[in-house]
């Protein structure tokens, strides 16, 4: 007879009061949330809300102040011990970033560029991890011609395919992407969107959308957190928080967006009017200590 922990469902990604400090700025404070396996969150804010400080600390480029990140129950808040253990955490979640270039060996082919993860996190030998490369390209919809090619050679979308590739390489549980298309064409987003859902479906890995385009996350995600100040204001369902607001920031967040009869002197107004409401909140919380004169 199978035991109930046996058949449990995988918890996925579970990620608890996480919280950094740059100086004495508040970069992440608190932030929690859940990433079931094979679902689709949205982070979304302004720019320095802390969406990519938080993912930075998810994938390990930085070392968390406080709170915890687990992945399938097993724990990635401590350090990691060994090369074995940074090595297996790598391979668990890779991210994908806005500019793929960057991102990307410029000296070295395309095939070349997935065949260096597969050298370091898969047991394969050459003849395999060639055949593995050709497949890897094929599925984001790349021929021999862009896997001879160095990067330069390629298009925007094109390199951001490449590198969407070398993250499957290493087969992870979940998939970050930080602003991934956002520096490409729309024709062009739509392409790579259509791309990752087709992934998400037939591969089951979880993808964490890290952006400030409301269209985009509302397209992709089943569920969302609004980032402000390195807190969130607000989380749920996709459709339920981008399409029946609670929180004013993210009311100001939608409003912000252009679109017929869009007024923005009204945007600046109510983005005055949170100011004033924040202030007058951190007052009653925080009253200000008048000294009185001796």
């Amino acid at each position: 007879m199978t035991s109930p922990a046996a058949t449990a469902p995988s918890p996925g990604l579970v990620v608890a009061g996480l919280r950094k400090r740059f100086g004495d700025h508040r970069a992440v404070d608190g932030v929690s949330f859940t990433l079931p396996p094979g679902g689709s969150l949205g982070i979304v804010g302004e720019s320095g809300c802390g969406k990519t400080t938080t993912a930075r600390m998810l994938v390990g480029l930085e070392t968390p102040d406080g709170g915890t990140v687990h992945l399938d129950g097993r724990d990635r808040s401590a350090r990691a011990r060994g090369r074995g253990e940074r090595l297996a955490r790598a391979r668990e979640i890779q991210m994908v970033f806005q500019d793929p270039y960057l991102s990307l060996d410029p000296r070295i082919t395309v095939a070349a560029c997935v065949d260096e993860v597969l050298r370091l996190h898969s047991p394969r030998g050459p003849a395999a991890r060639r055949t593995r490369v050709a497949e890897l390209l094929d599925q984001v919809g790349l021929g021999e011609r862009e896997a001879a090619a160095l990067p330069r050679r390629l298009s925007g979308g094109q390199r951001q395919r490449v590198a969407i590739a070398r993250a499957l390489a290493a087969e992870p549980r979940v998939l970050i992407l930080d602003e991934a298309v956002a520096a490409l064409d729309v024709s062009i987003q739509a392409q790579i969107l259509d791309l990752l859902a087709g992934i998400r479906r037939d591969a089951g890995i979880g993808f964490l959308f890290v952006s400030h385009d409301l269209a985009v996350v509302r397209h992709i995600t089943d569920r969302v957190i609004v980032l402000k100040d390195g807190r969130v204001v607000e989380a749920g369902d996709t459709a339920g928080v981008l399409g029946r607001p609670q929180h004013p920031y993210t009311r100001l967040l939608l409003d912000s967006v252009p679109r017929r009869g869009w007024d923005p002197a009204r945007i600046t107004e109510g983005r005055r009017e949170l100011q004033r409401t924040e202030a007058a909140q951190a007052e009653r919380h925080h009253p200000i200590e008048r000294k009185t004169g001796a």
